[in-house]
């Protein structure tokens, strides 16, 4: 089995908002789907490493924020991958509740009052729906990693980690100046909305610890190991009143 490689998909300039390729010898694996109406732009990058929709083994939809799920049925359609999620976000994933958001300082309040992330999107169920601590070897799609549950971000927030220590995060960490930043990359930070900071810490340490050195994300970087490890550390000195948020 060839080593993988990891090719950032723009959906938003600056690395606003990204989603990610996992490419090696037997295709793809898609990591997060965009905002609504991003295949078009997916396509364009499949297209630039010689690959298109139908060499996609697996869509792994990291939470259910519609910047990460917004096209995930139609990709589905196209590309005849099943879709990989967890059960904590299913219900989100299927429209029949509404997302509460918990903003983590002024942008994140700033952002909710434009609506935007209360955008629908075409609900679905996935294939692959993960329970509690349940990790789903990627062996089957012909790459060396699983995809394991994450929470902190969402209840159902879920991580792609690779043998070659690279590990796919979703929102679980963010970095650079506003949404993904268009300055800082190099240095972490909390994404706009995140459910529980405290947990946050914990799967980032987690992470830490199972050997993960290399992290990319759905708001700017990648970012190195030592940087997530000063972040985790911050979340954890964190303070009651610093963890008060406003949720709605």
């Amino acid at each position: 089995m060839s080593l993988p490689q990891i090719i950032r998909i723009p959906i938003l300039p600056f690395g606003m908002v990204n989603c990610h390729l996992i490419t090696g010898e037997n295709g793809c694996i898609l990591v997060d789907a965009g905002l609504p109406g991003s295949e078009s732009k997916i396509e364009r990058v499949l297209r630039r490493h010689q690959l298109s929709f139908q060499d996609i083994k697996l869509i792994v939809v990291t939470h259910a924020h519609v910047d990460h799920a917004g096209s995930a049925a139609r990709l589905r359609e196209l590309s005849g991958a099943p879709i990989v999620g967890h059960e904590g976000d299913a219900e989100y994933y299927s429209q029949k509740k509404m997302m509460t958001f918990c903003s983590t300082g002024w942008f994140g309040r700033l952002f909710l009052r434009t609506g935007l992330i209360f955008q629908p999107y075409t609900p679905f169920r996935p294939d692959i729906l993960l329970s509690n601590d349940e990790i789903l070897n990627l062996e089957r799609f012909g790459f060396p990693g699983v995809v394991r549950h994450s929470p902190g971000h969402t209840a159902g927030s879920i991580s792609v980690q690779l043998t070659t220590r690279d590990v796919m995060v979703g929102d679980l960490i963010a970095s650079g100046i506003l949404l993904g930043g268009i300055a800082r990359t190099k240095n972490a930070m909390r994404p706009p909305f995140e459910d529980d900071p405290q947990t946050v810490a914990i799967e980032l340490q987690r992470l830490i610890d199972s050997g993960m050195e290399r992290f990319y994300m759905g708001h700017g970087g990648p970012l190195n190991v030592n940087e997530v490890k000063r972040h985790a550390q911050n979340l954890r000195a964190l303070t009651k009143n610093e963890i008060v948020q406003k949720c709605c």
